[in-house]
This record gives C-alpha cells, structure tokens and sequence, in this order.
C-alpha cells in the first residue's frame, strides 16, 4: 500500500494527489480518508470522485492518523495494490428490512467470489445513521465469521448528520459503503474499558436511545452513578466532558464487552448513545484510565499479530481505527496510544465515530471507544 497525505485538505490538492496514484501501474484503487475540517461538500467532491478511473471509497472523519499522529485537518489517501470492489448502502435510518434487503443483493452479486475467499471487508458507515446495529447484523447473516470485516463511523463531533461516505458516485449521508478487498488480514479488537457497577437492565430503548434502566429514566440512573464516582456534578459541566469517561458496557457471552459511548440527553430523560441498545440488554457502566486504554491498543496489536494467517513482520502496515472519544479522553495521551499500537511499522488510520469489527472467529460488532488494528497482507 502507498500511503500519500496531504495537509491542506482541499478538494483541488486530493485530485491531484488522487491522478497522481491513479497513473501508476501497482495502484488498482483508492481509499481516502479526510477530515471533518477539511470542509468537502458534494457539489466539489461527487465530480471528481465521478471521474475516477479505479474504485474509491473512504470517509470524512473529525480526524485521521498519520506518522503516528493524530491530525485534524489534511487528507489520507491510500493507493492500493489490488482492485476493491466497492458496494453502496442507501437510507442508514430506514427500514430494517430495507437495510436488509441490500446487503443481502451486495452478496448475492459477489456469490461465488466470497467461496473459500481471504478477502478482507472494509466498511465505513455514517456513524449519526440510526440504523448501524441492523446494518451489523445485516452484514454478519450474509458474510458470516469466514472473513475479516473492519471499519468504522464517518461523521461530525458536532453530532450533526453530513454526508460524510466517501463512494465512487459521491460524497452521501445516511449511508455506507461494504468493500470486498482481495488481502489477507489479521484483526485486533481490545478497549480498556472496566465495569464499575452492577449490571442493570434496558427497561425501554428506540434504537440508540436508551429510554429507562430498570425502569427508572436512563439519565437519572446514569447522573447518580457518574456523580457518585467522579466527585463531580453534570450541573457544572458540560454533558459529554464527564460522559467521554463513563461509557456503557453490553455484555456478550464470551467475547469483548461491546462500549456504547453517550454523547446527549433525549426527551424523559433518555440517554442519546452512538450505536444502538436493545431493549432487554444487560449494561455495566465502565470507567477507564489512561494506561488501561493505551495498554489495549497494544493488546488489538498483538491480537492482529496472533491472527494473522502469515507471518506478521515489520514489512506489513498498520491500518488502524480508534474511536474519537478516546482521543478526547486521552488529550495529549493519544500519541502514546498510536506508538503502541504501531510498535515497529507504519501505521495509518482514522479516529472514528464507533468501530466494527471481527476477526473472523468473534461475532462482529458496532463498537464505541474501542480500538480495532488490523495488518494487511
């Protein structure tokens, strides 16, 4: 892969840097990641990507990772060394059975090629869509456990839906994009994250607001026990500056505790999460330290290492999504984060509104301020 960055974010420099990876014989598509700051709208952006002679895709994220720093401003694009086919979702917030319906036709349309296949899937999604979870587990009946599957939210901090999905038809809202790319892989999942109550369960829940925890209203349950272990009062702070420390955990049998991140209050009283809580599910709040969260990006590392079905040496770059609440919980801290998780190669990566992953043998997941690795070969 040829990682190329541009600082100045601007739709002019990625066409040039784009025509410039375009023209070689080893690029046989592109994946750009941009941020939020950049300021791209469909009306510069969807000619350009329109013009495109290999398949594109990607997402604007509030900030990308490059030479093992976090930047909010500037464009990655990424040439790739085998050709990506590239599907589109529409209407992220519609209908389950909609939502359904279009997976199921991006995998009938691959069939036979998914049949013994070390392809790897890439999956940007708006990450302010309502119906991520569905999307999820749309994408987990069709391809199953058989391959790796890695992605994340693309999306504005300001929690104002945009469009954001990077497609070779455009730049789209309330949308996704699934990418069959011919690569093996080995993918880490780990957070950091621990429980700090007792479980309590989603009395009432509309996709990803949680309406009452043992039917009190959610906010009131989740005020007393955030003020309660922090010493401080959501009266004189803003909400999501003692949120970004007290997400909720889901447990999974089995598996990696799936981080539901609350970023708002709803109407009664209910709690605004990024990725949806099912009624009935069991919830811990979690809490986390500095150290706990850096020594889990070294776990997802060494998991990406352990699963990967070659040898994994320095030689093979790091794509790396991580979740941006983190980086608003470890402030200056987040450096440390992307030199452990990058040990000795070089890593690229967006900081994203929730994850998704798998390793090909855990359940895949939409998850909140976790960090997912994965090493490509």
């Amino acid at each position: 892969m040829i990682v190329h960055y541009d600082a100045s974010g601007s739709a002019d420099s990625f066409q040039r840097l784009a025509a410039g990876l375009t023209e070689r014989t080893d690029v046989m598509g592109l994946m750009v990641l941009s941020c939020e700051a950049n300021g791209w709208l469909p009306e510069a952006l969807d000619p350009i990507l329109g013009a495109m002679e290999v398949p594109v895709f990607g997402g604007v994220f509030p900030q990308i990772i490059h030479h093992r720093q976090n930047l909010e401003r500037g464009t990655l694009v990424v040439g790739l060394p085998v050709r990506p086919e590239v599907e589109s979702i529409h209407g992220l917030s519609g209908p389950a059975t909609t939502l359904g319906e279009q997976v199921e036709a991006v995998a009938d349309g691959w069939g036979a090629d998914l049949i013994d296949s070390h392809d790897t899937l890439i999956v940007f999604v708006d990450g302010l869509g309502r119906g991520i979870s569905t999307l999820v587990e749309s994408l987990f009946f069709c391809f199953g456990l058989e391959r790796n599957l890695l992605g994340g939210g693309a999306g504005s901090l300001s929690f104002v839906q945009r469009p954001c999905v990077i497609t070779p038809s455009g730049l789209k809202q309330d949308a996704a994009v699934i990418v069959k790319l011919p690569m093996r892989s080995g993918v880490g999942v780990a957070h950091g994250w621990e429980p700090i109550s007792d479980p309590m369960k989603v009395t009432e829940a509309d996709r990803n607001v949680i309406r009452t925890l043992d039917w009190r209203p959610a906010f009131h349950v989740y005020r007393e026990l955030v003020e309660a272990h922090s010493g401080k009062r959501f009266h004189d702070h803003d909400f999501f500056d003692l949120a970004k420390a007290y997400p909720f955990g889901i447990n999974k049998l089995g598996a990696e505790v799936v981080v539901r991140d609350p970023f708002g209050i709803a109407d009664h009283d209910g709690l605004i999460c990024v990725g949806e809580v099912p009624t009935g599910a069991s919830v811990k709040l979690l809490s986390g330290s500095p150290d706990s969260l850096i020594a889990a990006a070294g776990r997802a590392r060494r998991l990406a290492e352990e699963s990967a079905p070659f040898p994994a040496g320095p030689e093979h770059t790091a794509f790396f999504i991580d979740c941006i609440s983190r980086v608003l919980y470890l402030q200056d801290e987040i450096e440390r984060e992307v030199e452990v998780a990058a040990g000795d190669r070089r890593l690229f990566g967006a900081l994203t509104l929730g994850e998704i992953a798998n390793s090909g043998k855990d359940y895949l997941e939409f998850y909140n301020k976790t960090a997912v690795l994965a090493l490509l070969d």
